[in-house]
């Protein structure tokens, strides 16, 4: 497992966004390219690495569980 790099855009040490906007760029990347195109990987990479682990199952459920119910809160369209 790879830890992502600096993202100037998440300065802060809660990484939480970072984390939401690497799996929002995943889902939105295998959408637009299918899920074997290798780019797309690295986002799910970054996100499985900057969501914290007390947090990452009730986090990654919950998401996983708004978009299959339609009510995620972000759209996931390429």
């Amino acid at each position: 497992l790879q830890t992502a790099g600096f993202d100037a855009r998440f300065p802060n040490t809660n990484q939480t966004r970072h984390c939401f906007q690497n799996y929002t760029d995943y889902f939105k990347c295998i959408a637009a390219k299918g899920e074997d195109f290798a780019p797309c990987k690295q986002f799910k990479r970054a996100y499985n690495s900057l969501c914290p682990s007390q947090y990452f199952s009730l986090l990654i459920t919950k998401w996983d569980e708004q978009r299959e119910n339609g009510t995620f809160p972000a759209s996931l369209e390429p």
